[in-house]
């Protein structure tokens, strides 16, 4: 099973990294260039313990949906969402916040499974594990700009 795992440094509180990362409208952003869009289940704002989301975006060309569903939470510093349906064989994705001298030290780690047997691990060796690890670092970017920055304010709503 191939393991994807990314660290990112962010100069920024915990709980802010934390909301961003479960955030639907800013997994939106970090995705526009897969046309992805929620379709059903929490379809914006931020997604929650037991709570599921369907996307439907392209890639490689394919029009292609997913469903994952919120199966572990603990805030700030950790939840996991799991693949219900979709292309790949199963999916989990862990998210972890630990504080960090430097503000949030956030660590993915993502395993999964492709379909196809034999087909799916040469397709993983040649390009999927490096397409989903592209994904994952373009998404956390995005986090981290969003948190080192007042844009964050227009995802995450400030208490008054």
């Amino acid at each position: 099973m191939p393991r994807i795992e990314l660290r990112t440094i962010i100069k920024a509180n915990k709980n802010l990294v934390f909301d961003l990362s479960r955030s639907i409208d800013l997994h939106k952003i970090s995705t526009e260039h897969t046309n992805e869009e929620a379709i059903s289940g929490k379809t914006s704002g931020l997604i929650g313990m037991n709570e599921s989301v369907t996307w439907k975006a392209k890639h490689f060309g394919i029009s292609q949906t997913l469903t994952t569903k919120i199966t572990e939470f603990e805030l700030p510093n950790y939840f996991v969402d799991e693949m219900l349906n979709g292309v790949f064989k199963s999916f989990k994705h862990e998210h972890l916040f630990s504080d960090s001298d430097k503000g949030t030290l956030m660590t993915d780690i993502f395993d999964y499974k492709s379909p196809l047997g034999i087909l799916g691990k040469l397709a993983d060796f040649l390009f999927l594990k490096q397409y989903m690890s592209e994904l994952l670092k373009k998404r956390n970017m995005i986090v981290k700009e969003f948190a080192e920055s007042d844009k964050w304010k227009v995802i995450i709503k400030p208490e008054l």
